[in-house]
């Protein structure tokens, strides 16, 4: 029997909209092979190992309790501050690791990018479904106390929205990558970026109701002076709608959350595409 040959032509990419989205399924064991990497790597050489991802947002929740919940009194009226916090940690804790991941992309992986080829985009794409096992662990974490909280009657009511929860994190993967490539981009010729992007990060969980409730907030509430500014950030709609599904607090707003997924995918196309061009030339900069 004769073995078949397999031929991959490499041509030069020079349009903007030159995107390897088809060749994408055929580096999809590229893709989780780079996952299995990213997640070992993490944790590799770690006594804790992966219970370091239970570790962070429930020190982060705790200090949010005792801080924003206890003494500052933004928390939700109603639920657990503890539970409030923690499904507002997780939701975050998702879209942050993913944009800080894939903000440098570039410059993490220049070693293997001068080497061989392969669509760039298997890169992001990794990060942000190793970055979902994290998550998977820490949504198990939170579901526990969620049941215990539901079960002795203190307040929290999940409902059918639960169901949303893919498409919630459909949405956060495909902002956190727009927003992470855009960086990742830019950095390749302005590498004092990298230094920002973290403070950056830190000023959009405040801008977002991750340490407190919109509704305690006057300015950002229903007809506060911000109110309009503050939905915009396509963050907003998302963790609010989180919460509403598992606490069953607050309410949903369909406008907004219409407009954030414009957002995201205003972002996601800017990012694919400025990843795209910037990938063709970033080995002579970087």
């Amino acid at each position: 029997m004769e073995e078949k040959e397999i031929l991959t032509v490499i041509k030069p990419k020079s349009g903007w909209f030159d995107l390897p989205i088809k060749e994408l399924f055929h580096y999809k064991d590229l893709i989780f092979l780079f996952v299995k990497r990213n997640f070992i790597s993490l944790y590799k050489q770690t006594i804790l190992g992966p219970a370091w991802a239970i570790i962070q947002p429930f020190l982060t929740t705790v200090v949010f309790s005792l801080i924003f919940g206890n003494i500052a009194g933004l928390a939700a009226a109603g639920v657990p501050t503890f539970i409030f916090y923690l499904s507002g940690n997780v939701v975050w804790h998702y879209f942050s690791s993913v944009l800080t991941g894939t903000s440098s992309t570039f410059i993490a992986n220049a070693g293997i990018l001068g080497k061989v080829y392969f669509p760039r985009l298997v890169m992001p794409i990794s990060t942000a479904l190793s970055k979902l096992i994290d998550f998977v662990i820490q949504y198990a974490f939170m579901i526990v106390f969620l049941i215990y909280y539901a079960v002795t009657g203190q307040g929290v009511h999940p409902n059918w929205y639960i169901l949303m929860t893919p498409l919630i994190l459909l949405q956060l993967a495909m902002l956190s990558l727009g927003c992470g490539v855009i960086i990742s981009a830019a950095t390749t010729k302005y590498r004092d970026l990298r230094m920002l992007v973290s403070f950056g990060v830190q000023l959009w969980m405040y801008a977002s109701p991750v340490a407190y409730d919109m509704y305690s907030m006057s300015v950002f509430a229903p007809g506060g002076k911000y109110h309009t500014l503050y939905m915009l950030n396509p963050v907003t709609s998302v963790i609010n709608i989180f919460r509403y599904a598992y606490l069953g607090i607050g309410q949903i707003d369909w406008a907004y959350y219409g407009i954030s997924w414009i957002v995201t995918l205003i972002i996601l196309f800017l990012g694919i595409i400025l990843f795209s061009r910037v990938e063709k030339t970033f080995m002579d900069t970087v």
